[in-house]
């Protein structure tokens, strides 16, 4: 059986450390989360290039990720700057 000061000890020193983690890791959070947003937006041109007619050769792959992604779409377009959905045969707005 531990000790009562060494249990006290122990809590302090993994207060501690979470707290050195997070003042270490806080700026750096925005940083990683826009690059993480970027990176997703990339994908989601990547699998509706094509409804969008801009070439894409992973088309056959990209076309089964679409029923997945289409809960996403509306903040995607609004967030690159289109007000209406930039494809003809879906409306989401």
């Amino acid at each position: 059986m531990q000790e009562p000061w060494r249990r006290r000890f122990g809590a302090r020193l993994a207060r501690a450390r979470a707290l050195l983690g997070e003042f270490y890791t806080a700026p750096y959070r925005g940083a990683v989360a826009r690059a993480r947003r970027d990176e997703d937006d990339l994908f989601m041109l990547f699998v509706y290039a094509e409804l969008m007619g801009v070439p894409n050769p992973a088309t056959y792959y990209t076309l089964e990720l679409q029923p997945l992604l289409l809960e996403r779409f509306h903040e995607w377009h609004n967030r690159m700057g289109l007000e209406r959905s930039p494809l003809d045969h879906f409306r989401c707005c």
